[in-house]
This record gives C-alpha cells, structure tokens and sequence, in this order.
C-alpha cells in the first residue's frame, strides 16, 4: 500500500488532529514535518477521514496545515543481537547516543537505529534445501553471557520456508544478508540479524502455555516463603512514596532466579531513573561476578518526558522480553511504576474526550493494564525448550491508599500482590511488605501448611497488639504475650533482613529451609514462664541469637555454635509441642 499523507487540522497538547486521504489503521506511525523536524506519533483513533495521532515529542511549533506522512507501519521495535546493555527511551532510542549527539538537553526529531551498526561472530544452524518457520533459529551469535538466537522474522507467515542460501561462518554486520529463503510461491526473502515486530501484539510463537509452577527465587525471606512469585508469573508491589520499591526492586534484580532483567521505569521522577542509571552498571552480579548491566536493559521515561511516551515504554520492554522468552531463556521484567503510565492514559481519554470513569481515568483502564500483564507466561518453545516471561509491577498510589482504581485493577490480574506499609518502612524494617495484607496465590520453596501456621501466629500476635495498645501489656494474659512474642521473633528475625549485610543480604534457598525449620519448632513450643518478665527476657535472647546466626556463613563452625544455643534456649523451657504443629514437624 503507498504511503498515505494528511494535514494537521487541530493541536490539544501531545494529541494532533490530523486529515487524511487514503486508508490508515490504528497503531500506524506517522511523522508530523515541523521545519526541518520530523516528530513521530502514533494513531490511536480514527473517525472518517480524521485521526487523532497521540505524539511522542513536545508539540510546540505544529500549525495547521503541516504535512503529516504515514508510514503503514505499526509502532515497533527492532529484535537483534545488540540489545543487552542498552538504555533506551520509550521508543527504543539508544539514550547514551542520543547525548553524544544531542548533548545534555536532548533534541526533539532526532530518531537512531536501536541495535548497533557492529559486526558479529555468526554461525550457521541450517543448511541449504532446509525447511524453516517464523521464529526458526538459523543461525546464532555470542551475544555477552548467552548464545543470541538468529531467528526467521515473526512477521512472515506461518507457513514453510526453503533455505536457498545461508553465510558460512565468520563475522558479519548485523544489518548484512546472511539468509535468503523461499517460500511455496516461489517468492525469495532476505534475512539478517535484525527484524522489527509491533508492540502492542503479543508473540505467540510456542507450542504451549503452561502454568506457572516454578518458584521465582528471590533470596528474599518474606519473598519466597510466605509471598512467592511464579516463573511466567505477576505480581505488584503498591506503596507509597519512600516506601522503599526502587531499592526492593535493585535487591530482585540482582538476585533472582533469571536469565535477563529488563527495567520499565516509565514515568518515574528523573531523580529515580539517574540512580538506576548509575547504580546498576556498578551492582555485580552474584551469578558472574561481573557488572549485573551484562544481563540488563534498562527502558527509561521520566515524568518530565511527554506522557504517550510512558506507554510505549511498557510495550517496548515487555516485547523485548517476549523475543529473549524465544531462545528459552527466562526473563524478569520490571515495571517502574504503572501509576504514571495509568496517568498517562487519564490524559490522553482526557484529550479525546471519552467519559471519564473513576477519578477520571479512563473505562479501559482495567482491560489495559490487563492486557499487559497477561504478556507475562510460561511456555514450551516448538523445540521442547521451556522460556518464561515474569513481570513485577509497582505501584505509587497517592497517600499509600490501595483502594484507589489503579491499585485495584492491578490486583484483579495478578498471582501475587507485596503491599508495602508506610508503618514499617518508617520503622526501617526491610523489605516493608506488610505480611498481613499480602498475598499470593503461587506455591511457596517451604511446605504450605507450615507457612500457614506461622501466618496465623503473625496475625494473632497483631491483634494482641491491637488490644495492648488499649489495655496496656499488664491487661494482657501470659499465654497471649507468649503468642505476641513468637509473632515478633518471626518478624525480627526472618520477614525482616539486613540489605547491608553480604551474608543476610540474599539469602539462599537451601538456608531460607534450614533457618524456618528451626524456627518453626520455637513457634510449636509450648512453654513455662511465671511472668511476662521471664517471657521478654527468654524472647530478647533467642530473638539475639537467631539475629546473630542470620549473619554468619551457612554451615560454618560459628553457624553450628549459635544453632546449638538456640536449641539449648528453647528446649530449656519447652513443657510441650503444640499437637497442630506437631505433626508438620
């Protein structure tokens, strides 16, 4: 189809008026011509021979009449080997070279190819008379810690190709021919490294879906064991301002159980996204002890950016994690935070003049952010191999209030939801999940019906603080302080850990185990005190010694010391097990 054109009939902030003459769809790329400068927009509604183009520059200087030319291309983004370690704005731009040409304050118009014009080592996988499909491999390359996929285009039919023609080994540049196929019509297809896909469709080139059974290690205590998150999984982590989700997202990064992480911060405040920026390349990965940026892409708007940006940073992230899901790697994906991007949707339905729905945010709102977390999945490639994409999004409700529409939209989708409290973040206890709010529906690295137990102390060592505030401690019956006690130990001692601890830090699964077994039989215990004095003291003491033990190297002589203590406290006062907790033993 030739290239349609048009002319801008109205300007209402980043949102153009635009008529045109030929046909165009929804999501087509157009270019407004300002002067010398082409700005780049996308279509998002079409009314007869209008269109609303949403632009993702600053608008100043457009005037009626200005030439807009559409490109019959949707708003995609380029796949190839070259993408790890990049920084990118919303629209796959390559922010470090964006600066060296532009300087500090970037310029508007200015558009740069994604992946780097450099040669890579590549090597064939097919030869000449075979038969291959979209998402094929043909060929690989070593792309950093990992051997880069070079598949047939997703955008091909879903029909057989013939390999007429593939390179022999040796280097070539990313962009060169280095495949021809043909297809059953005898039509021949150039192939390189490189190839574009459109953001907002899903790639679905598995064999199946499967369900998320595999448990997303974190090294993170509360995490893990009493919150897990799922491979192929969601989850969101609402809080509010200073709470404590930037750094709980540094700590996930660079411990969790994943091939490659790709950072969204779409939105976020420019003081935020510079401290990702620098503090990743300096994170050493616990993996590689290399630089974590080896495994990372970072897709950064800030709030000061225009706001339909914000949107394309989702999109382009999540299908940057779907095309690296294609070598049957698994990829963790985080967004920081959707609150902005939800704003962003407020003020373009704002702009379009759709009925607003609550707080003014669009009717779609749920069915969006919806669409973007079931991106997230487990599947089992054509090849039998198994990929996954797991996206953990945070969210920046105002005044930390979990009912307000984003908040609870959010929650309707995903398996697990870390609620960050105010109370403990002000109370400097990390990570500030609040046990008692949180939730998740995937299974756990320790046994369910041990977890529970503990939950339910957690919960009844919560009211007996609620009715201690009231009637004070000495209104409070032994047996009732006992309970407040073992909730507080499981509190201080193992939901709680200390990020500037390296032994505490991260802790393995294999020590996560071994340290709530023993914790588990301090809460079984049943045990003797004649006063709430005798309580305070004996729960000072093991609370110290379990504190201590959290910071020496699993298993080591010191380790052993302080585990015997433990058990030489608590047996010293035990009189009974409970029967419930007994059996879980």
């Amino acid at each position: 189809m030739a290239n349609t054109s048009g002319r801008v009939l109205g300007v209402n902030g980043n949102m153009v008026t635009v008529e045109f003459d030929n046909a165009i769809s929804k999501n087509e790329v157009g270019y407004i011509q300002v002067g010398s400068d082409r700005l780049k927009g996308e279509v998002i509604r079409i009314n007869g021979n209008t269109a609303a183009l949403q632009v993702f520059e600053m608008t100043n200087g457009i005037s009626v009449g200005d030439r807009v030319e559409f490109t019959d291309e949707m708003l995609s983004v380029e796949l190839g080997p070259g993408l790890l370690q990049q920084i990118y704005d919303g629209l796959q731009n390559p922010l470090p070279q964006l600066a060296e040409q532009c300087g500090f304050f970037l310029q508007r118009g200015v558009y740069l190819d994604a992946i780097p014009n450099k040669n890579w080592d590549f090597t064939p996988t097919a030869g000449v008379g075979d038969t291959l499909y979209p998402g094929d491999t043909f060929g690989t390359v070593p792309e950093g810690l990992f051997t880069h996929q070079i598949m047939v285009p997703f955008t091909f039919a879903n029909v057989p190709y013939k390999v007429l023609s593939i390179k022999e080994k040796g280097s070539y540049g990313v962009r060169d021919i280095v495949c021809v196929v043909e297809d059953q019509k005898g039509a021949k297809k150039e192939l390189s490294m490189v190839f574009t896909w459109p953001v907002k469709k899903a790639i679905k080139l598995y064999e199946e879906r499967l369900r998320p059974d595999e448990t997303l290690v974190t090294k993170i205590r509360i995490i893990d064991t009493f919150l897990p998150v799922a491979k192929g999984g969601t989850y969101c982590t609402p809080g509010p301002f200073g709470a404590g989700k930037t750094v709980l997202q540094h700590m996930t990064s660079r411990n969790a159980d994943v091939d490659i992480v790709i950072i969204a911060a779409c939105g976020e405040r420019a003081g935020e996204v510079v401290e990702v920026l620098k503090e990743f390349p300096e994170l050493t990965d616990p993996k590689t002890g290399r630089s974590l940026m080896e495994r990372t892409i970072i897709i950064c708007n800030t709030s000061s950016m225009p706001v339909a940006s914000r949107e394309a940073s989702v999109y382009t992230a999540v299908t940057i994690a779907e095309y690296y899901r294609q070598m049957g790697l698994n990829i963790l994906l985080l967004a920081d935070s959707t609150s902005r991007w939800a704003q962003a949707m407020r003020e373009m339905s704002g702009r379009l003049e759709e009925i607003p729905g609550e707080e003014a945010f669009p009717a779609y709102l749920e069915s969006r952010i919806a669409e973007f977390y079931e991106r997230a999945c487990k599947v089992r490639l054509k090849d039998g191999r198994i990929g996954s994409v797991t996206i953990g999004g945070t969210v920046s409700p105002a005044g930390g209030n979990f009912e307000e529409p984003v908040t609870q939209a959010t929650l309707k989708v995903v398996g697990a939801f870390h609620g960050l409290s105010r109370e403990r973040s002000d109370a400097r206890k990390y990570p500030a999940i609040d046990p008692l709010s949180s939730w998740s529906k995937y299974e756990g690295v320790i046994k369910g019906s041990k977890v529970e137990y503990a939950r339910r102390i957690l919960f009844r060592g919560s009211e007996i603080n609620q009715m201690m505030k009231v009637v004070g401690e000495e209104g409070t019956s032994v047996v009732d302080y006992v309970t407040y006690q073992k909730s507080e130990l499981v509190d201080s001692c193992y939901l709680q850990q200390n990020s500037f601890d390296p032994v505490d830090a991260s802790v393995p699964i294999e020590r996560q185990r071994y340290l709530f077994d023993l914790l588990f039989k301090v809460l079984a215990s049943e045990f003797a005190f004649d006063d709430k004095k005798q309580v305070r003291s004996f729960f000072n003491t093991i609370r110290q010694h379990f504190l201590d033990w959290n910071n020496v190297p699993f298993k080591g002589e010191r380790f052993a010391q302080i585990e015997k203590e433990i058990e030489t406290l608590y047996k010293g006062k035990q009189v009974a097990v409970d029967p419930d907790a007994e059996k879980l033993i």
